[in-house]
């Protein structure tokens, strides 16, 4: 797989999803000179829809999940020329995040944390309750101690998408609004997406960007895929927050994100497993609502502007599919579950290399479908 022109002629791409993952591979690879396409019924409509935009390689990551820190890590370094390269307004945070806990249980928690990210040479400072608040005055007298987090940013995922979709279209990509049906095999080979109303296209390759959709394509090679549900809630008034606020509470995760300059606020988010369900319901909302208030009483004042259920890409190990798939002519960049937007620069730069040069960069082979499909 190469995109170096052949006898004058460039490589075509199809990129299957119009989300964060499937625009930034396509501005990428069209920045390289090849000839994209992206098709999506409604670009932007998927989990980027309702995502936080944490970009936290320490907090996100979990225990024993080292090849996806690095590959987080990496994705998080390439971000500031990412953005300047981009242009546009889009609404990134640099203050940090601060992990915070409100009993005995939640203090040795937070030391056990302080100690492994310690071990693995990963920026983070132990606060008090005091310093914390010092930090972020809206805070809850009760918060008792937590960790702070320098290098854990965020940035706002709809003013990303927007911007990457204009500057896909600057670079020569084309998009096409239609809903995809299946894609086309000839000859043992992907050779390009069927839409719903019988258009045929056809390319070199396919790129398939789906999202939790990824497994759901007709016509491609099963993949372990699966929608794994979040609910977020989106509030706008005072500005509570410089960054994002994770905390537990009742044993139930909550973080709290500040975007935009209205004093915009998310509050996520539910994991589930229900399938593709699209239900928003009052026990989310309520149980959002309340640990966000008790994390910082004051989102008890802000209005409630949207209520948004959405679905991650879950894969069996957390980690994203990128690289060429078993079926020939189809590449995967999908389940990125929890870190789409965290890893956008960096899969985009590693499927365009990919499809340029005939191999997956050293920091993203780890992440090959290779042995990773069963």
């Amino acid at each position: 797989m190469s995109g170096r022109p052949k006898g004058g002629t460039r490589m075509t791409v199809l990129v299957a999803g119009g989300g964060l993952i499937g625009l930034a591979v396509a501005w990428r690879a069209a920045q390289r000179g090849l000839d994209v396409t992206v098709v999506d019924e409604a670009p932007g409509s998927g989990a980027s829809r309702a995502a936080a935009g944490m970009l936290a390689p320490l907090t996100e990551a979990a225990y024993g999940e080292e090849a996806l820190r690095a590959l987080s890590r990496e994705s998080l370094a390439r971000y500031p020329a990412f953005l300047a390269e981009l242009g546009g307004t889009v609404d990134l945070r640099t203050a940090g995040t601060l992990e915070v806990g409100f009993d005995a249980d939640d203090m040795a928690a937070l030391d056990r944390l302080h100690a492994y990210y310690l071990e693995s040479d990963l920026p983070v400072e132990r606060l008090t309750g005091s310093q914390a608040r010092r930090r972020e005055p809206a805070l809850s007298p009760r918060v008792r101690g937590a960790l702070h987090a320098p290098s854990d940013h965020s940035v706002e995922p709809r003013s990303l998408h927007a911007a990457l979709l204009t500057a896909a279209g600057a670079a020569g990509v084309h998009i096409v609004r239609s809903r995809i049906a299946a894609l086309a095999v000839d000859g043992g080979r992907a050779t390009g997406l069927r839409l719903a109303d019988g258009t045929a296209l056809t390319a070199d390759t396919v790129v398939l960007a789906l999202g939790a959709w990824s497994g759901t394509l007709p016509g491609a090679p099963p993949l372990p895929v699966r929608p794994v549900k979040g609910q977020i809630l989106r509030l706008r008034g005072d500005t509570l927050l410089d960054g994002t606020v994770r905390a537990l509470v009742r044993g139930q995760h909550v973080y709290l994100v500040p975007y935009g300059t209205d004093g915009g606020l998310v509050v996520g988010a539910t994991s589930e497993e229900l399938g593709f369900d699209p239900t928003v319901t009052a026990g989310a909302v309520h149980t959002l609502l309340r640990d966000a208030i008790e994390v910082v009483p004051d989102v008890a004042e802000l209005e409630l502007v949207e209520t948004l259920a959405r679905w991650r890409p879950g894969t069996p190990d957390n980690a994203p599919l990128l690289g060429p798939s078993a079926l020939p002519g189809l590449v995967l960049a999908t389940g990125h579950h929890r870190n789409g937007v965290l890893l956008t620069p960096a899969t985009a730069d590693a499927i365009a290399e990919l499809l340029v040069e005939g191999a997956l960069p050293p920091f993203a082979a780890p992440f090959a479908p290779d042995g990773r499909m069963g």
